[in-house]
């Protein structure tokens, strides 16, 4: 990330999203202003505020995904709320505040997968131990009775049901000939080859804790009370009978956790949250809208508390204190109704950055159904390959799909890219039900058989408002 250049941000952009270049822009000079931020020293890094942007246009024109990639291309954490979830402090319903505390648990998920990663090696071989060991049992020993190995007698039964250490180490001993050690070895072996991944095996795996993200700070602390008290039981195990394959991720994983410190983990994942993290405020113009006598909530009161976590302010979560000064915020609204100016002075003042989205042009579809990465063309390609169909389209079906697309989007309502994904599963709903039973082979759509499977629905205005 830190060699990025504004330049070469763009370019990774561009294999995704098709045109809005000057978003593209403003987002690719905001994260190099981040990467230049964290290169000063002293006083000069803590006041140079990060400048958040307002995203203008209708929906479907890469608002969203333009966020997403950027905070993909930076490995940042990254959320993405509806503005119109939250509620004035006082109602119930989800905080402000909460949006904070679920970038803080994204951050954790990031950081979490890079330590995983460093101890991969390590814990994929107790992995593969714990494996071989399930498919050659060794021989089982005769535990001793509870009096001889619990010299507390009834209170130290009571105090080892909330103290693993005190239950007796040699409960679930086994003895291992040299017979037993040898075969697990070649075991190990076939499993690092890949000869055993499709064997079955019986295997031991803790139970997950339930995760509960966007809790307010009153339930958060109620369920570290109860993690805390549950600390103090034995872990709870679930036999799962899976295969060999499958079984050494689910093990790998549960060793890396074993091998890493998660308090060090979520220390590193508020300073990352505080100096990287991204939050885009989607339908942030629907909070703009003046809804008095609605009997709704207070739009302009969910504004004001939102104020403070964009001006930059101390959250506490669960795992410590955060403060959003740095945090970079995305505003974003297709704004028909309201205007930027409809919201209050202050929250426009706190998204100095105004970036307006164009609408899709016939160009532009031909463009997003066959240039990105994983365009829509290939996407249908590929899963009508499965059934053994190969569909080619012709220059002028991709044209006539992207002239419907244009005109739909004028002539009813504007979902900007997402119209594609209802002419395209029109267009080819007939293909789609019968490939998987019919040898077709290979089928080349035209523009006649998009004309065909469209005309019509699109000249009955009644018709193409309720299809496309």
């Amino acid at each position: 990330m830190t060699e990025l250049t504004p330049k070469q941000i763009v370019s990774e952009l561009d294999q995704y999203i098709i045109g809005q270049a000057e978003a593209k822009r403003a987002v690719a000079v905001a994260l190099r202003n981040r990467i230049r931020r964290l290169k000063l020293t002293g006083e000069m890094q803590q006041e140079v505020k990060p400048k958040n942007l307002l995203m203008i246009g209708p929906t479907g024109v890469g608002k969203t995904e333009i966020a997403r990639r950027l905070a993909d291309i930076a490995q940042a954490p990254f959320i993405k709320v509806e503005a119109t979830k939250y509620t004035e402090v006082g109602y119930v319903g989800r905080d402000v505040e909460s949006m904070v505390r679920d970038l803080v648990e994204s951050a954790i998920r990031l950081i979490k997968r890079q330590k995983q990663a460093e101890v991969k090696d390590e814990a994929e071989a107790k992995a593969i131990e714990r494996i071989a060991k399930a498919l050659k049992p060794g021989i089982k020993v005769e535990k001793k009775s509870s009096s001889a190995s619990n010299p507390f007698g009834n209170l130290g039964d009571l105090l080892g049901q909330f103290n693993p250490a005190m239950l007796n180490e040699e409960e679930e001993a086994e003895e291992v000939t040299e017979e037993i050690a040898s075969t697990r070895r070649q075991i190990a072996e076939q499993i690092r080859q890949g000869k055993l991944n499709d064997y079955e095996v019986t295997i031991q795996l803790e139970e997950k804790k339930l995760q509960l993200n966007s809790l307010n700070p009153a339930m958060e602390q109620m369920m570290d009370m109860q993690e805390s008290l549950n600390a103090l039981k034995p872990k709870k195990k679930i036999e799962r009978t899976v295969t060999v394959k499958e079984a050494l991720e689910l093990l790998t994983e549960e060793e890396a956790d074993k091998l890493i410190n998660q308090d060090d983990i979520n220390q590193k994942a508020l300073e990352l949250a505080a100096d990287k993290g991204i939050i885009f405020i989607d339908e942030i113009d629907k909070i703009a809208i003046d809804d008095k006598g609605s009997g709704q909530v207070s739009r302009q009161g969910v504004q004001r508390d939102i104020l403070p976590i964009v001006e930059g302010s101390q959250v506490q979560t669960k795992y410590g204190i955060i403060e959003t000064d740095h945090i970079l915020f995305i505003g974003s609204g297709a704004f028909h109704q309201a205007k930027p100016s409809d919201l209050i002075p202050e929250l426009q003042g706190r998204f100095p950055i105004r970036v307006h989205l164009d609408d899709l042009t016939q160009a532009d579809f031909k463009r997003i159904l066959t240039e990105p990465k994983n365009a829509l063309l290939k996407q249908y390609q590929a899963l009508l390959l499965t059934d053994g169909v190969e569909i080619q389209f012709t220059e002028g079906a991709i044209d006539q799909l992207a002239a419907y697309a244009e005109r739909l989007n004028r002539d009813t309502d504007n979902i900007g890219a997402r119209r594609l994904h209802t002419i395209l599963e029109t267009v080819l709903e007939e293909l789609l039900f019968d490939a998987a039973e019919m040898q077709m082979g290979q089928v080349e759509i035209t523009e006649q058989y998009v004309t065909q499977r469209l005309d019509a629905i699109v000249q009955d205005q009644d018709l193409s408002h309720y299809i496309l």
